[in-house]
């Protein structure tokens, strides 16, 4: 016989950590239902999360690179799935709940604009004065309300805890996400972990795109940032010099090897030093109990400022931006004047939230490539993006 969702509680207090959040002693959902038969809530939740459109959104949005400028370089979507990855990896580690730690990972920039944080400060920019445009937020409104799934309630009805570490999501990125409701100093140790991972995803895949595509080199990496220069060494001593995209990858493995090791330790030592005994016993903590060491985070802040200077503002990945900025306020501007044009989802909103709001949400939803269609179709092709 199949195990049932109240073995895999069982099972789960059986080998997770007291201060894991385990599913069974979930807030529960904003609608009752009833109980999944076979699955946990948190197995529920990652699988409403996956087969949302705004999930399948995420394969043409951009992460850094121009979505559909390149077939190997990383997408919001990609992206979305190596933070699952470690997230799980994490969690499994410390024992932890790995399918909550998954959920929020696979949710967590279901919110994100087109065009990547370029788009995100845009919208930002054109919503001053009514409310303003914040991708965390903007995570939590597509889970909670825009998702049209369901005939008993609109959103994906996500169990209180993914809602938390959505509210909760910050990181060096980021701005502060909105806390909203969630009035506990730090989430649960999943959605930590679910920050973090992030972090360690973009550090990586950032310098694996940037190599990729020539704005980086291995030669200015070794003599600038001091944590490419040591992986870099250890490669070099176990494997010699070997050709150079296995070089690369293997330099990027052991990076994030390092990184997940740092977070392990550290952690496990907070963690022991705090003497939490439940997951609301982490909620009150004073601190968040999943981090970096002293030494690993000065090492990843000398990391994020190189790649701003030499990726991030490098005129081959800002100049498109540039372009789409503009892109976003043209649409914004049109769809203003013209709302009966945007999609019926969008237009049964106005009167909710208003034509700000409305028209806002229309645009979040698009993809890069989409959004460049729609102007082409309404302005013509004056900006290039091809």
């Amino acid at each position: 016989m199949p195990r049932t969702r109240t073995e895999l509680e069982q099972i789960e207090r059986q080998i997770l950590a007291p201060y894991a959040q385990f599913s069974g002693d979930t807030r529960g959902r904003e609608h009752p239902e009833v109980p999944p038969e076979w699955r946990t809530h948190y197995q529920r939740d990652r699988d409403r999360v996956i087969h949302s459109r705004a999930f399948r959104r995420l394969e043409y949005k951009t992460q850094v690179f121009l979505n559909g400028t390149g077939d190997h370089l990383r997408t919001r979507l990609t992206h979305t799935i190596e933070v699952a990855a470690i997230s799980r990896n994490l969690a499994s580690a410390l024992r932890l709940n790995t399918d909550l730690a998954e959920t929020i990972a696979l949710a967590h920039d279901l919110g994100h604009s087109p065009f990547g944080h370029k788009g995100e400060t845009v919208l930002n920019q054109l919503m001053r004065g009514h409310g303003g445009f914040e991708h965390n937020h903007h995570s939590l409104r597509i889970v909670e309300e825009l998702e049209q799934k369901y005939p008993g309630f609109s959103g994906l009805n996500l169990s209180w805890e993914v809602l938390e570490g959505l509210a909760k999501h910050q990181t060096a990125f980021d701005r502060p996400g909105v806390k909203k409701g969630f009035v506990a100093r730090h989430p649960s140790l999943e959605a930590q972990i679910a920050n973090l991972a992030d972090e360690i995803t973009y550090y990586s895949h950032d310098l694996d795109d940037g190599l990729d595509s020539g704005l980086l080199s291995e030669t200015a990496l070794n003599q600038h940032v001091r944590i490419w220069a040591h992986a870099a060494k250890l490669v070099k001593k176990e494997f010699g010099n070997p050709p150079e995209e296995s070089r690369r990858y293997f330099i990027i493995r052991t990076i994030i090897d390092m990184q997940i090791a740092d977070v392990l330790a550290t952690s496990e030592r907070l963690i022991e030093a705090a003497k939490v005994r439940s997951a609301d016993d982490v909620r009150r903590f004073a601190q968040p109990l999943i981090q970096y060491s002293r030494d690993r985070g000065r090492l990843n802040r000398e990391l994020r400022k190189y790649l701003y200077q030499h990726l991030y503002f490098n005129p081959v990945v800002n100049e498109p931006h540039v372009r789409a900025r503009q892109l976003l306020k043209d649409l914004f501007g049109y769809y203003l004047k013209h709302p009966k044009v945007i999609g019926e989802t969008a237009r049964k909103q106005i009167r909710k939230v208003g034509k700000h709001r409305a028209v806002c949400d229309y645009i979040a939803g698009m993809t890069d490539r989409y959004a460049i269609a729609e102007h082409r179709k309404l302005f013509g092709d004056k900006l290039k993006f091809a």
